[in-house]
C-alpha cells in the first residue's frame, strides 16, 4: 500500500508541470488564433472580400502595364529620357491636378466612380494593347494613353483609397490598410514577372491585353457588392473653393499636417529604390542587374514580412506613424554604411519592413484622423506627395548619386527621415501641449448633402 502510494506521489509530481506545459500551450495557442483572427478581420466582411480579390488582381496587371510601357518606350527610342517622359506623363497629372481628384471623391458615390475610372482604365489598356499588337506603336500614341491613363488615376487614385472606409467599420481600417498594402505589394512583385514572360512570349501588346482582363475581376466584384451594407459619408455638395478648404483642413489640423510633412520628405528624399539601387548593385558591390534585382526582392521580402506582424493592428497613431520614419532612417542610415553584400541584403529586408510599415500607417492615420466627409481630398493630397513627387525626388536622387556616389544618395534619404522624425515629434509636442482646436477650426468648407438646410 505504501509503495502504491509512494508511486501515485511521484506520477502526480511529474504531471505537474506537464499539466503546466499544457495550460501554457493552451495559452500560446488561443494567443495565435485571436492574433490570426484579427490578421483577417476585414475579410470576414462580405464588401471588403470583393474588393480585395478585385483590387489584388488589378494591381499586378497595373504593374505588368508599368514595365510593359517602359520596354515599349525603350524599344522605339532607346532611350531612357523618352522613358522618364512617358512616366511623367502618367504621374504628373497626379501631382498638378490631385487635389480636384480629391473634391470629386468627396461629391460622387465612390463605388460608382470606381466603376467608371475601373471601366475607363480597361478600355485605355485595351485600346493601346489592340494598336500594338496591330504594328501602330508610335512614340506619340505611347505618350498620349500614358497622359491619358494618368488623368485616369487622378480620381481612381482618391476614390479607391477613401471606399475602403465606407467598406468596413472604423475598428477595421488598420487591419483594411495592411491587407491592401500586402496586396499591392504581391502584385509589384507578379506584375512585373507576368510582364517579362509576356512580352518575350507575345511582345508588349500583349500584355497591355493582359492588363486590360485583370480589370474585370474588380468590375463584376464590385457590382456585386450589397450597396446598403456600405458606410457612406455625407456627399459634398458642389460649391465654390473645396479644394481649398482641403488644402487648409489639413494645415489646420495639427496631425493631418505631421502626417504630410513626415510623407513629403520621405517620399521624395528616401523612397526612390529604383532610383538608387542601380547604383548601389553596380558601385558599392560590383554587381550587375542580378544584383539590382536581389536587392528588390530583399525590400519585397521585408514588406511581406511587415504584412505578417502587423496585420492584427486594430489601429495607428500620429506618435507610431513618426517612430515608423525614426526606424526607416535608422535602417537606411545602416545600409548606406553596409560594407559587405551579404549585410546590404540583410538590412534591405529591415528598410522593406520599416518602408512598409510607413507607407500603411500613413495611409491609416490619414483615414482615422480625417473627417469621412474629407477622407477623398486628405487622401488625394497623400497620393500628390506619394506619387506625384516621384519624379522630382528621383531627379534630386539621381543627381546626388552621380556626383557623390550612391552611399551618399542612401544617406540622405536615411538622415533626412531621422531629421524629419525629430522635428515631428517636436510639432507633435508642441501641437498636444496645447488646448484642443474646436471643431470650427477644422470643419471642411461647404456643407454634405446630409447637412443641407430644409
Amino acid at each position: 500500500m505504501r509503495a502504491c502510494r509512494r508511486g501515485r506521489a511521484l506520477r502526480a509530481q511529474h504531471a505537474r508541470p506537464l499539466d503546466g506545459a499544457g495550460v501554457v500551450d493552451g495559452r500560446v495557442r488561443r494567443r495565435a488564433r485571436e492574433a490570426l483572427r484579427r490578421s483577417l478581420q476585414s475579410l470576414r466582411v462580405r464588401n471588403y472580400r470583393l474588393f480585395f480579390g478585385g483590387h489584388a488582381i488589378s494591381v499586378a496587371g497595373t504593374w505588368m502595364q508599368r514595365v510593359a510601357q517602359d520596354w515599349l518606350v525603350f524599344e522605339i527610342t532607346g532611350s531612357a529620357v523618352a522613358i522618364g517622359a512617358a512616366m511623367a506623363l502618367q504621374f504628373g497629372p497626379i501631382l498638378l491636378l490631385g487635389i480636384w481628384g480629391g473634391v470629386i471623391a468627396d461629391r460622387v458615390d465612390r463605388r460608382i466612380a470606381l466603376l467608371v475610372t475601373q471601366a475607363v482604365q480597361l478600355v485605355l489598356a485595351l485600346v493601346l494593347g489592340t494598336l500594338v499588337v496591330a504594328g501602330i506603336d508610335h512614340l506619340w500614341i505611347v505618350m498620349a494613353f500614358s497622359l491619358l491613363l494618368g488623368l485616369a488615376t487622378v480620381v481612381d487614385q482618391p476614390v479607391r483609397q477613401a471606399f475602403v472606409a465606407e467598406l468596413v467599420d472604423r475598428d477595421s481600417i488598420a487591419n483594411a490598410q495592411v491587407l491592401n498594402s500586402a496586396a499591392h505589394n504581391l502584385g509589384k512583385v507578379a506584375g512585373p514577372v507576368a510582364a517579362g514572360g509576356v512580352i518575350a512570349w507575345q511582345g508588349a501588346g500583349a500584355a497591355f491585353l493582359v492588363n486590360a482582363a485583370s480589370f474585370l475581376p474588380l468590375l463584376v466584384n464590385l457590382a456585386r457588392m450589397d450597396g446598403a451594407t456600405l458606410r457612406r459619408p455625407p456627399r459634398l455638395v458642389r460649391g465654390r473653393g473645396q479644394a481649398r478648404a482641403g488644402l487648409r483642413y489639413v494645415r489646420d489640423h495639427p496631425d493631418l499636417r505631421i502626417a504630410m510633412v513626415l510623407l513629403l520628405v520621405v517620399c521624395v528624399l528616401g523612397q526612390n529604390f529604383r532610383v538608387v539601387f542601380p547604383l548601389v548593385g553596380a558601385e558599392l558591390f560590383d554587381g550587375g542587374a542580378g544584383t539590382y534585382g536581389t536587392l528588390m526582392a530583399m525590400l519585397g521580402l521585408g514588406a511581406m514580412l511587415a504584412a505578417v506582424f502587423t496585420a492584427a493592428r486594430q489601429t495607428a497613431t500620429v506618435r507610431g506613424l513618426i517612430v515608423a520614419a525614426a526606424g526607416f532612417g535608422l535602417a537606411g542610415t545602416a545600409l548606406a554604411i553596409s560594407p559587405t553584400l551579404g549585410l546590404a541584403l540583410a538590412v534591405t529586408v529591415v528598410v522593406g519592413i520599416a518602408n512598409f510599415s510607413f507607407n500603411t500607417l500613413a495611409r491609416t492615420v490619414l483615414q482615422l484622423v480625417a473627417d469621412q466627409a474629407m477622407h477623398g481630398r486628405v487622401l488625394a493630397l497623400h497620393g500628390v506627395v506619394f506619387l506625384g513627387s516621384t519624379p522630382i525626388g528621383g531627379l534630386l536622387l539621381g543627381w546626388v548619386c552621380e556626383r557623390w556616389g550612391a552611399r551618399v544618395g542612401l544617406l540622405v534619404g536615411g538622415l533626412s527621415a531621422l531629421a524629419v522624425a525629430a522635428v515631428a515629434e517636436r510639432m507633435f509636442r508642441r501641437a498636444h501641449s496645447r488646448p484642443p482646436m474646436t471643431p470650427s477650426t477644422v470643419e471642411p468648407a461647404g456643407k454634405a448633402s446630409g447637412d443641407q438646410d430644409h
